[in-house]
Order: C-alpha cells, then structure tokens, then sequence
C-alpha cells in the first residue's frame, strides 16, 4: 500500500505543477484552490508512503515522479521543447526512479 501512496503522491505532484501554470502567479482564484488543494494532497500521500519506504528513496521517487511527468505534460500541453537531449534527460529519470524502486530494501 505504501508503494500505491508513493505513486498517488507523485500523480499529485504532477497534477499541482501543472496547476500552477493556470493560477498566473495565484492571481486565478479557482486555479489557485486546486493548486493548494493538490499540494496538500500529494503531500499527504507521501507522508504514509514514508512511514514504510525509506525516506530518500521515497522523496527521490515522489520527485522524480513529478519531474518527469511535468516535463512530459508540459510538451503536450504547453508546446514546451521535445529535443532528443531532453528527452533522454527525461528517460534518465524515469530509469533512476525504476532503480530506486528495485534496489529499494
């Protein structure tokens, strides 16, 4: 179960950065609620991943997690750039969040 927080949290994590994006420097009400409310909830969900899985493997995943899938969502929805460097940057990520998980104890 402390596996499916981690993701979850992560999930939210993504869900929150993007989220940012549409507050325009908290300036938008409803996309600001959404933001905050996302930011506790990802939080939240780490926390009890935490009381199970180390907690720098737990944090190194949780952002890794984020990271990727922000950067992912920003070239589909923001037109953000797919060079072939960045995406093997993103491909890293994603293999250093697949190491943590199997060599986690």
């Amino acid at each position: 179960m402390a596996w499916i927080s981690l993701i979850i949290a992560g999930i939210l994590e993504i869900f929150w950065a993007i989220s940012l994006k549409y507050t325009d420097g908290f300036s938008k009400l409803w996309a600001s609620v959404f933001t905050v409310g996302g930011m506790i909830a990802s939080f939240y969900f780490l926390a009890q991943a935490l009381k199970v899985i180390p907690v720098g493997t737990g944090y190194a995943m949780w952002t890794g997690i984020g990271a990727a899938g922000t950067a992912i969502l920003g070239i589909i929805l923001f037109s953000e750039p797919a060079s072939l460097p960045r995406l093997i940057c993103i491909g890293l990520i994603v293999a250093g969040i697949i190491g943590l998980k199997v060599t986690a104890g």
